[in-house]
């Protein structure tokens, strides 16, 4: 459901999407952009999680989404995640090229890069947002538990007129992020199936609250104010359940 949603924003995104002009389409990104602060805020005050903080401590938590995000930063950058995603969204530039010609290269050398520079930014801003955040996790853990699909229902319908207006200014690449978010959503899915009650509240309010701090950084990017290598950062988000059971382990 929540891919079939990306698909149909994407596709009715790029269809009007040229009749849309440049001043038009930076309003709604940076109206993107502002919502994603906001849902960044509601995301990162899990920190605040009654049960995270029983589990580590008073004043722990924060130091835990610190930790997670130096510890992930740093896997990230040595693992090169930003610069290999971006060479993937590359790769699947140029396929999209061949089939849709009006979202390729372009003729000269200088369109094409500003194409394939659209694709990426498309790709990873959508994959990104679609795919780190509190209903990603929360939504997908509760339908793998049994526990109903109403956050999912949501998130689909959000990341619907999402996908409509980011794909009118960034094209096919955010049709491309419907793959990220079922190989994501999905395998969170299979995970919480699997995993049954072994995942604590406190460790899923840890990563919401780490998932809410990369959207900031995804939020920065969407205003044009600093280019954050998120894509770095996402090992965060296994760290950070790791953490508090290390944490809780020595309390």
């Amino acid at each position: 459901m929540n891919v079939a949603a990306i698909v149909v924003g994407s596709v009715v995104g790029m269809t009007a999407g040229h009749r849309l002009p440049d001043r038009v389409r930076l309003v709604v990104t940076d109206a993107l952009g502002l919502v994603t602060l906001l849902v960044a805020a509601l995301a990162a005050v899990d920190v605040t999680a009654p049960s995270l903080r029983a589990a580590v401590g008073p004043g722990v938590p924060v130091l835990v989404v610190l930790g997670s995000l130096v510890i992930g930063g740093i896997t990230g950058a040595a693992l090169g995640l930003e610069r290999r995603l971006q060479a993937l969204a590359g790769q699947l530039q140029r396929a999209a090229a061949q089939r849709w010609p009006g979202s390729g290269q372009g003729t000269a050398g200088v369109d094409g890069g500003q194409a394939r520079l659209r694709f990426i930014e498309g790709w990873l801003t959508t994959s990104l947002l679609f795919c780190v955040g509190p209903l990603t996790v929360l939504g997908s853990l509760s339908d793998g538990l049994g526990q109903g699909i109403d956050q999912l229902v949501l998130k689909s319908m959000l990341d619907l007129f999402a996908s409509l207006a980011f794909a009118a200014t960034f094209g096919v690449g955010v049709l491309f992020s419907a793959v990220s978010v079922a190989v994501v959503q999905g395998g969170l899915t299979v995970l919480g199936w699997a995993l049954g009650a072994v995942i604590s509240p406190a460790q899923i309010a840890a990563l919401t609250a780490v998932g809410g701090v990369l959207l900031v950084g995804l939020a920065l990017r969407l205003l044009r104010l600093r280019e954050v290598p998120v894509a770095d950062l996402l090992p965060a988000l296994l760290v950070a359940p790791l953490l508090v059971a290390a944490v809780a382990g020595l309390r």
